[in-house]
């Protein structure tokens, strides 16, 4: 059974695949690695460019048909053109701009003591491409923020038909203003191409592909793995990541929460996902209508738990296909890492 906060952690809020054989080739090439070590980014790249050009999605599970996602799309316009009939869309479009800054904190006896404090600004999903005028509204939510870490947990992008430019381009206006003491690290999501990589490392971004990487403070250390998406695009080699990085406190980012158990397994504290929206179209209650998690299902918004792992899933700050929210606003996540909670 998954619970919200595991014992010892606290919270102080403040279908049958259709694959041709070159996609089976994909998969079998991306899944045999001789020495389990990190993929050159040239092969990633290779790879990875492949397995956009195939008709089926590589979930964890295996190969995945990609009708489920046009039956899907076929629905959500449906949904799109009624409430443009309606007159609802303006409203939908009101609910997408009014984005807001969260804070959590969240205890771990185990953080080194340097971390203590750790402040962490945690986006994702910001598919400006698809809402520019979204890129203003963050700014001035952002503006003279302060933190220790930047986590960009992918989806940068939105249409597959629109240049990265497009998207890349208000993501620097929309950080311009935050300033980061330590690193900018990234992931990438499903609708983001293998040359994104390149681009948000033009914006200081370190990408994480199926890798990880140490951040030190004085003698004490804590190590982030950033694994390529998941829900699309897996390989073994997301796992491997996983299992082969160094120990100690150790934090994931993950688009998608659908490798949360592997993850959890592994040792990892924490997980910092997206990819949900939080339903973006959600009924009254909150509760989403589709969530897009085909495995851990339980981690599709805010926290959550996997064993004795903590997650935060965030509802993203863009939107997809079409540019309304109803019954699920857009976020942005600042959280601070605490050995103990403390009381405001």
């Amino acid at each position: 059974m998954h619970s919200a906060v595991p014992p010892g952690r606290s919270l102080l809020v403040t279908t049958t695949p259709l694959l041709i054989d070159a996609g089976r080739n994909a998969l079998s090439a991306a899944n045999s690695e001789a020495d389990g070590s990190s993929l050159p980014r040239q092969v990633w790249a290779e790879r990875r460019r492949l397995m956009e050009t195939q008709r089926a999605q590589f979930g964890p599970d295996g190969p995945r048909s990609l009708l489920r996602n046009r039956v899907f799309s076929a629905g959500l316009f449906t949904f799109y053109a009624g409430a443009r009939l309606f007159g609802l869309d303006r409203r939908g479009r009101r609910n997408a701009l009014d984005v807001r800054l969260v804070t959590r904190s969240i205890s771990f006896p185990d953080l080194p003591q340097s971390f203590d404090g750790y402040r962490i600004l945690h986006l994702s999903d910001t598919h400006l491409d698809c809402l520019p005028e979204l890129a203003t509204v963050a700014a001035g939510l952002l503006a003279g923020i302060e933190v220790d870490l930047l986590a960009l947990t992918g989806d940068i992008h939105g249409h597959h038909r629109a240049s990265v430019a497009a998207s890349i381009g208000p993501l620097a206006e929309l950080i311009k203003g935050v300033r980061v003491k330590d690193r900018r690290l990234a992931v990438l999501g499903n609708h983001d191409p293998a040359h994104m990589a390149e681009a948000l490392e033009g914006l200081g971004f370190d990408v994480l592909l199926n890798e990880s990487t140490v951040l030190s403070r004085r003698d004490e250390h804590i190590v982030v793995t950033g694994l390529d998406d998941v829900h699309r695009f897996f390989t073994s080699n997301a796992l491997g990541a996983l299992s082969r990085s160094a120990g100690g406190f150790r934090i994931a980012l993950v688009h998608s929460a659908e490798v949360a158990d592997h993850a959890s397994a592994a040792g990892y504290a924490l997980d910092l996902c997206g990819h949900t929206h939080g339903g973006q179209i959600c009924l009254p209650s909150g509760r989403p209508i589709v969530t897009h998690l085909l495995r851990c299902r339980h981690a599709s918004g805010g926290f959550w738990r996997e064993g004795n792992m903590v997650g935060y899933t965030s509802r993203g700050l863009g939107v997809g296909d079409i540019p309304l929210r109803f019954n699920s606003r857009g976020e942005i996540v600042v959280m601070t890492l605490r050995q103990s909670v403390q009381a405001n």
